[in-house]
């Protein structure tokens, strides 16, 4: 099947004037105000993404939501909107475990510098019972992963914001490692913990973003955007953006990092990948076999769709409680 949204289906021109102005006004500008009054207030400043994110869907889809708030589709062409945002998330002090604001530097408790910085946030699937499962992986055609995030968290710049979009389409083979991801937690987690608890409801699929997994599921970018000086005066720049009617079915997905990679992964793709696949994921041509497994993974540029196939879905039968390290990579193109 290809990964061809339906034109007929799209209402909204002037998208990519249109969502600077959204993001201006129902993000950015109420983000500024509310960073203003929590150094006040010592409130959270945090805006949470989630109808912004109904909003940002459709401009970048071009696809109009209908009216139905959480219960029913996102969009009219039946697409599902999944938003997270890893920024101003809530820090804590790691010497006295008080919570610490994402502009603050200092503990307002005891003074520590040693401060624990957040980037844990993640898609949620909530899947209860079979119906639930049925309307993901049968009735949704296409899930839209929204995020805001910091792409220089490490440098510690929480003054330059990212937002990303990426495209799930769970009818075509090339993301049919999400529907066995979501059938898998379903039948393997959340039924058999139920059988064992049945007063007790499990916790909805994590869904990491950047995540082994996430690679593995061949996500689709179609949307970056970058701002600056966030905190004060938003400039806001699209670097990236798949135009709403464009036909997904050959665009790159997601460029998986190979540090991802397990010994017994890597392992795997060495063994079973051809030469000419694996060399064509290579920064330059190179003999791998004496090298280490941290000089494998360096001579990788990135693992394609073609040696994913190789890889494992890992860890599908429990819930994992490992939270992603944050990663800076760039995820277009």
């Amino acid at each position: 099947m290809n990964m061809q949204p339906e034109a007929k289906l799209i209402s909204i021109q002037d998208n990519r004037a249109k969502i600077i102005e959204m993001l201006a006004e129902l993000v950015l500008l109420p983000r500024v105000n509310a960073l203003k009054w929590s150094a006040i207030t010592k409130q959270t400043p945090n805006i949470k993404i989630g109808y912004p994110g109904q909003h940002l869907a459709s401009l970048i889809t071009g696809m109009a939501g209908e009216r139905t708030g959480a219960r029913g589709n996102d969009l009219i062409d039946g697409s599902e909107v999944k938003s997270c945002s890893r920024i101003d998330q809530l820090d804590s002090c790691k010497d006295c475990e008080a919570s610490v604001a994402r502009s603050e530097d200092v503990c307002s408790v005891c003074a520590s510098t040693n401060i624990i910085r957040r980037d844990d946030s993640k898609w949620l699937f909530t899947i209860r019972n079979e119906a639930d499962l049925k309307v993901l992986l049968e009735d949704v055609n296409r899930v839209v992963l929204l995020i805001g995030d910091y792409p220089s968290f490490i440098e510690g710049d929480y003054n330059t914001l990212r937002f990303q979009a990426f495209e799930i389409w769970t009818h075509s083979p090339r993301n049919k490692r999400f529907c066995e991801l979501m059938s898998n937690y379903y039948q393997k987690i959340y039924s058999a913990h139920k059988a064992k608890r049945p007063d007790k409801t499990p916790a909805p699929k994590n869904f990491w973003p950047f995540s082994y997994q996430f690679y593995l599921c061949n996500p689709i970018p179609t949307f970056v955007c970058l701002v600056k000086n966030a905190s004060t005066h938003p400039e806001i720049n699209i670097t990236y953006y798949v135009e709403p009617a464009t036909d997904r079915t050959n665009l790159e997905s997601a460029r998986m990092p190979a540090d991802l990679l397990t010994e017994l992964e890597m392992n795997m793709i060495l063994e079973k990948a051809s030469k000419a696949d694996i060399q064509r994921c290579l920064k330059k041509e190179i003999n791998l076999a004496e090298l280490s497994l941290e000089e494998k993974k360096q001579s990788f540029d990135f693992i394609d769709e073609t040696l994913r196939n190789y890889l494992p879905l890992r860890d599908t039968d429990h819930i994992s409680v490992a939270k992603t390290a944050y990663s800076r990579r760039t995820t277009t193109l």
